[in-house]
């Protein structure tokens, strides 16, 4: 009686889909295009940050409680990621123009991490990148004449190294979580 042996070919085994924490939205038909200034008055689009995951967040820099704890979570991952945090890009998109200068943008992504990438346009250009991520935001008048806060969408998209968007990560996941799906994506290549 024989014994045959096969060789497998690694290309035919199928490979484990990754399991993540945040919403799969592969193949999405929006979060595809971002073109805005960033706090340098630099021209970005996402094309810029090919090759890293992109972790592309909606918010205003005055919001007292979503938004500068979902940019202290991820400059926690990157800087837990040690070296693989290198190919993590945080990119932070103003709703709200009137009040985020170029300065104050400077100033808030330094406080965090120098790395992270601000982009702020006109009104017209914020609504229509909200629109493209199919992500909310309006003005809620504040007790004060003149004052307002900023009612949003709070979650991050993030994209794989390849330029695709892949994940929704719903604010209040935690940064165990954020961690596992950013190298679950920089584990995809």
């Amino acid at each position: 009686m024989g014994l045959t042996l096969t060789a497998c070919d690694r290309g035919s085994i199928p490979t484990a889909k990754p399991q993540f924490s945040g919403v799969d939205i592969t193949g999405a038909e929006y979060a595809r295009n971002l073109a805005l200034p960033d706090q340098n008055g630099q021209p970005r689009t996402l094309a810029d940050f090919k090759g890293k995951v992109m972790v592309v967040f909606f918010g205003y820099t005055q919001c007292p409680d979503v938004c500068p704890t979902t940019m202290v979570e991820l400059a926690q991952v990157k800087k837990a990621l040690g070296k693989d945090g290198d190919r993590v890009q945080g990119i932070f998109v103003s709703i709200d123009p009137e009040r985020d200068t170029p300065e104050i943008l400077k100033a808030y992504m330094a406080s965090f991490d120098p790395s992270f990438v601000a982009l702020r346009g006109t009104p017209e250009q914020a609504q229509a990148a909200a629109k493209e991520f199919k992500v909310f935001f309006a003005k809620v008048p504040g007790k004060q004449e003149g004052s307002y806060t900023m009612d949003h969408t709070a979650g991050s998209f993030l994209f794989d190294p390849s330029g695709k968007v892949r994940l929704f990560e719903r604010y209040g996941g935690g940064a165990e979580a954020l961690t596992a799906d950013i190298k679950a994506l920089l584990a995809i290549g």
